[in-house]
C-alpha cells in the first residue's frame, strides 16, 4: 500500500468541494482490531486515508484488515506491537514511514482497564497498566510529530473517556490515566502546533461494543444506560467513526487542544 497523492495542506483559502475527505494521508490507529478502534479506522477508510491498524495479535489484526477492506473497498495494512513497549511503538513507527513515506494522522485510542479498588492493585500491576494507557500512548504521539513535522502537516487524536471527567467507584487507574491523557493532548497542542501538527481529543461514553457485550445485555444495567444517558440509549460502535474523522480532516484544522465528548450527553446531565 502506498499514498500516492500528494494530499493539500492546511488552509482556509483552499476549496471545500469535498469536505471531510482525506485522500493521500496516512492514519495509523491503534487498537483497531475490534470495537471503537476498528469504527474509527472503518471511517477513516471511508473517507479516502489509507490505514494502518495496531494490535498486539497478528491474527486478529489481518481478520480486521479484511473486514475493513470489504467494507471500504480499500486496502488496510497491519502494523502488529505492543503500545506499552516503547521501542517496539518506535520501530513501528519508523517502519510505516519508511513503507508509506509519511504518517499524518495518529489515533492513540488503546486501553487497558482494570476494575477494583486501588486498595487491591497488586505490585506492578498499576504500572503496567499505566504503561499502556498513558506512557505508551505519550512516547507514540512524540514519535509519531517527530515525522510530521518534516511535512508541516499532522493529526494526533487521543481517545480518552468520559471517565476523565466523571469518576465511577473502582475505577482509579484507568480514570488517571485517561485524565493524564486529557493534560498530555493539551500539552501537545501548544507545543506542536507551530509545525503544522493540531492536537485533540475523542471522549467517548457508554457504547455497545464487544467488550460491554454482557453489560447490554444485562437488563438492568441497560435500564440505568435509559435513564443516564439523555438520549435513552447505549451508543453505536459506528457513531465514534465521524469524530475521528473530523479531527483528522482539513475542516478541522483550527481545531487544536479540544475534547469532542461522543457520550449522548452523559456528562452534562445532573
Amino acid at each position: 500500500m502506498t499514498t500516492s497523492s500528494s494530499p493539500p495542506a492546511d488552509g482556509a483559502s483552499k476549496p471545500l468541494a469535498r469536505p471531510f475527505r482525506l485522500d493521500g494521508r496516512l492514519a495509523l490507529v491503534t487498537g483497531a482490531g475490534r470495537g471503537l478502534g476498528f469504527e474509527m479506522a472503518k471511517a477513516l477508510s471511508a473517507a479516502g486515508a489509507h490505514v494502518v491498524i495496531n494490535g498486539r495479535h497478528a491474527g486478529r489484526l489481518q481478520a480486521a484488515a479484511a473486514a475493513l477492506t470489504n467494507a471500504t473497498g480499500r486496502p488496510v495494512a497491519i502494523a502488529p506491537f505492543d503500545v506499552a513497549d516503547p521501542a517496539a511503538g518506535r520501530a513501528a513507527i519508523a517502519s510505516i514511514v519508511a513503507e508509506h513515506g509519511r504518517l499524518d494522522i495518529l489515533v492513540n485510542n488503546v486501553g487497558a482497564r482494570d476494575r477494583r479498588p486501588l486498595k487491591d492493585f497488586v505490585p506492578g500491576k498499576v504500572e503496567a497498566l499505566l504503561a499502556a494507557d498513558l506512557v505508551g500512548p505519550m512516547l507514540l504521539a512524540r514519535e509519531a510529530a517527530e515525522h510530521m513535522a518534516a511535512h508541516r502537516h499532522g493529526r494526533l487524536i487521543t481517545v480518552t473517556s468520559i471517565a476523565a471527567h466523571i469518576a465511577n467507584r473502582h475505577d482509579p487507574v484507568y480514570t488517571a490515566a485517561k485524565a493524564g491523557l486529557g493534560g498530555l493532548m493539551r500539552a501537545l497542542a501548544v507545543d506542536y502546533a507551530r509545525a503544522g501538527i493540531t492536537s485533540n481529543a475523542i471522549a467517548p461514553g457508554m457504547f455497545a461494543t464487544e467488550t460491554n457485550a454482557g453489560l447490554v445485555a444485562d437488563a438492568a444495567f441497560s435500564a440505568f444506560v435509559d435513564i443516564r444517558v439523555p438520549l435513552g440509549r447505549w451508543g453505536h460502535p459506528p457513531e465514534i467513526g465521524a469524530a475521528a474523522v473530523f479531527l483528522a480532516s482539513d475542516e478541522a484544522s483550527f481545531v487544536n487542544g479540544h475534547v469532542l465528548v461522543v457520550d449522548g450527553g452523559q456528562s452534562v446531565r445532573m
